[in-house]
Parts: structure tokens; C-alpha cells; sequence
């Protein structure tokens, strides 16, 4: 993290922190759960919400790649990978490191001013701006990490506060 680009560095530090959050809670899902389904119409199972995890995850990866496609040719490499698929939660804890290697290599490339670059999507033609998309990004995974926080509580899991936010000290 790039103590010059504060900004571009808070937001890093941000999504590693909800990351390292919903890889501790898929590290507490019970053994043989990826099918369970809470009893609430329309529900996904347990396996899909891991798998629509790692498409959270993709996302910012995605959004990274293009601002700045040229200097991050080797995330494309991550569009070739499974998500919104039902998948293990040894599978989605096992791909976090490539998501956040990605993450990391595109933060070391773009600059605070960047952070109002607009970038074309599929939504908006003429884009948003950089920083949008990355907290747009940020509150998806967060409200899923949520979901698998429920997720585990409806199964019994003893699961906290703690579990769900890292709390700061000074």
C-alpha cells in the first residue's frame, strides 16, 4: 500500500479488511453445508452464495482492469475462473490469494487523482467515476459477507460481531 496515495491506500486497506472478513467466515462453515438453504423463498444455497462471493470478488479486479488495461493485461487471466457457480468453501478460500494479488497489483498502479477517472460500464455508457465503482464493489461483497454471517448463525454457528467487523485500537 502506497503511503504516497493515501486515499488510493484507505480504500486497499478497506477491501482487504472485508476480505479477510468473509474468508474467516467461510473458514467457519460446517463440513458438507454447501448445500444447505435457509428457509427463506428464493434463497441460494450455501455453495452459490461462495460462488457469487468470488464474482464480488472478480469485480474489483474487473473495474481495476479497466482503468488501466494496458498496465493490468495480466488480470484478464482471472475472467477465465468460475464464479456464481456452486463451489466448496475449501474452492472459495483457496482463490481469495489470486483476488487479492490482482487487487494489489492494480492499486500499485493507479493514483489518487485516478480515483475520478470515469470508466465505461455495461450500466452506465458514458461511466462513473473510478471511486464509485470500487465502493459499489465494496458494499456488494459486504452486504453477501452479511448474508454468509446469517447464513451461519440460521446453522448454529457461533458467530459474533467480532466475526463480521475488524475493530480498530489505537
Amino acid at each position: 500500500m502506497d503511503p504516497q496515495q493515501p486515499l488510493c491506500a484507505a480504500m486497499q486497506a478497506k477491501i482487504h479488511e472485508q476480505i479477510e472478513r468473509t474468508e474467516h467466515l467461510i473458514r467457519r462453515l460446517p463440513e458438507n453445508c454447501t448445500d444447505w438453504v435457509p428457509a427463506i423463498s428464493g434463497a441460494w444455497s450455501v455453495g452459490f452464495l461462495l460462488g457469487h462471493l468470488l464474482d464480488c470478488l472478480a469485480g474489483f479486479c474487473a473495474v481495476l482492469y479497466a482503468v488501466a488495461p494496458e498496465r493490468l493485461g495480466g488480470l484478464v487471466t482471472l475472467r477465465d475462473l468460475p464464479v456464481n457457480h456452486a463451489c466448496m468453501p475449501a474452492e472459495a478460500a483457496g482463490r481469495i490469494p489470486a483476488y487479492l494479488a490482482a487487487l494489489d497489483e492494480g492499486f500499485a498502479t493507479i493514483r489518487d487523482a485516478d480515483l475520478a477517472l470515469r470508466v465505461s460500464t455495461v450500466f452506465v455508457k458514458n461511466g462513473e467515476a473510478l471511486l464509485t465503482l470500487l465502493l459499489g464493489n465494496l458494499e456488494h461483497l459486504i452486504n453477501h459477507k452479511h448474508q454468509l454471517f446469517v447464513y451461519l448463525k440460521m446453522m448454529g454457528v457461533n458467530v459474533k460481531t467480532s466475526d463480521l467487523y475488524c475493530f480498530r485500537a489505537e
